[in-house]
């Protein structure tokens, strides 16, 4: 497992800083780059599956910025956590450790509308690794013990090449 804390790369774009209960920030440092409109944003390594997956969970705290006209979170907004949550979650495995990844493909499932003003938490797991790509899947939720389901989701990253 790996906190991301001292991962070059990690260290050198991203805020590290150990908060309450287990979690970590996930910002950028740099501020113009499109992470910082959802931010801040804060990992944290969850107990693993029933078969014994690695599990993270990543969350933000929805503003009226990020709402639709309908008041709810904007879809754009679920999505841009999800492919976020992919790497922070797949850092906190120690699947990610150098270069620039990129998301390959990203499955997602609209369930229910996110509320703005409580923590939305996406729930990533690592489904399998190979040398090159990470499988993942997951749930973006909210509410007490997860009740409320958003989206469901599934992605693959590719892992940079190593020089």
């Amino acid at each position: 497992m790996n906190d991301g804390i001292e991962e070059p790369k990690r260290r050198e774009n991203f805020s590290a800083e150990q908060l309450a209960d287990g979690w970590v920030s996930w910002n950028l440092k740099d501020q113009s780059r499109f992470n910082a409109f959802i931010e801040p944003l804060s990992v944290r390594v969850e107990p693993p599956t029933d078969d014994g997956r690695p599990r993270a969970r990543v969350r933000m705290l929805p503003e009226r910025k990020h709402s639709n006209l309908g008041d709810n979170v904007h879809g754009a907004v679920s999505l841009a956590l999800v492919d976020i949550a992919l790497f922070a979650a797949s850092h906190q495995f120690g699947s990610l450790d150098a270069g620039h990844s990129v998301t390959l493909d990203l499955s997602t499932q609209f369930v229910g509308a996110g509320r703005v003003g409580e923590p939305l938490d996406a729930v990533v797991e690592l489904v399998r690794e190979t040398g090159r790509l990470i499988f993942l899947r997951g749930l973006v939720v909210q509410g007490e013990d997860d009740g409320h389901i958003v989206l469901s989701f599934a992605g693959t990253i590719r892992k940079a090449s190593r020089k």
